[in-house]
C-alpha cells in the first residue's frame, strides 16, 4: 500500500528527529538528550514533538535500536562480500566491520557498549533482536565452519549448569554445532568487543602501541585461532 502524504510527512519528521538525536548524542552524550532542543531545531513548539516521541527514554530506545541495526547492517554487508565457504575470511570481515563502525561512530558505540545511562532501562522486547545481530552472525560463521568440518569441537568439558543454556541457543537460532563450539563463540564475542572497546575508548593510552590497526589484526587472528579457524 502506498503511504499517504501524511504518513510520508510523519516518516520524514521521525527520521529528522533521529538524525538530530544522533547529533546531540555525539556532542553532549546520552544524559543530555533534550526533546525540547530537538523541537527547536525542527522549528516546532516543544509540545508538538511528543506526537512523535513520548519521552527521553523512548528517544534513547530509538537510538539504541538504530545503532544496533546500523552496526548489524555493516557486519552483514562485510561478511556477505566474502565467499560463504571462506569461514576465516567471514570472521575477519565481521571483526573488522565492528571495529570500523565503532571508531567511526564512537558516541553511538558508547551508548550500546559503554556506561549505562542512569535511570534508563532498555526494553528487551524491542532491543534484544537488533542487539544480537552481531553475535548471531558470529555463531552462524562458527556453525557453518563446524558443518563443513573446518572447526573442531575439542575443548574443556561443559558444566551441566550451562549445557541447557547452549541447547536453548542452538534451538532458537537453528544451529547444529555442539556445546563446545558455542562455548568458544561465547568467549570470542566479548573478547572481540573488549578489544574494540579498549581502542575506541583509548584504554591503551596514547603511546603504548605504534599502530592500533596492526594490533587489532593480530588480536583478530588470535581470536580466530581460539575459535578454531585457520587459513
Amino acid at each position: 500500500m502506498t503511504p499517504t502524504p501524511r504518513e510520508l510527512a510523519r516518516e520524514r519528521t521521525e527520521a529528522e528527529i533521529l538524525r538530530l538525536a544522533r547529533e546531540q548524542l555525539a556532542t553532549s552524550g546520552p544524559a543530555e538528550l533534550s526533546l525540547r532542543a530537538i523541537a527547536r531545531e525542527l522549528g516546532i513548539v516543544s509540545s508538538a514533538i511528543y506526537r512523535y516521541v513520548r519521552n527521553r527514554d523512548e528517544l534513547l530506545t530509538l537510538l539504541v535500536i538504530d545503532g544496533y541495526n546500523d552496526l548489524g547492517d555493516a557486519v552483514d554487508q562485510a561478511t556477505s562480500a566474502v565467499d560463504d565457504e571462506d569461514h576465516l575470511g567471514r570472521f575477519l570481515a565481521l571483526g573488522r566491520a565492528v571495529r570500523t563502525w565503532a571508531l567511526a561512530e564512537s558516541a553511538r558505540y558508547a551508548l550500546l557498549y559503554g556506561t549505562p545511562v542512569p535511570g534508563y532501562d532498555a526494553p528487551g522486547e524491542r532491543t534484544i533482536e537488533p542487539g544480537t545481530r552481531v553475535i548471531v552472525s558470529l555463531a552462524r560463521i562458527a556453525d557453518d565452519a563446524w558443518a563443513a568440518g573446518a572447526l573442531g569441537s575439542e575443548g574443556p568439558a561443559i558444566p551441566e549448569t550451562v549445557v541447557g543454556d547452549f541447547e536453548q541457543i542452538r534451538e532458537e537460532f537453528g544451529l547444529a554445532a555442539p556445546a563446545g563450539v558455542l562455548a568458544r563463540v561465547m568467549l570470542i564475542w566479548p573478547a572481540l568487543f573488549g578489544c574494540v572497546t579498549f581502542e575506541t575508548f583509548g584504554q591503551y593510552g596514547t603511546d603504548t602501541f605504534t599502530d592500533n590497526a596492526v594490533l587489532f589484526e593480530l588480536q583478530l587472528r588470535q581470536l580466530a585461532d581460539l575459535l578454531g579457524l585457520t587459513g
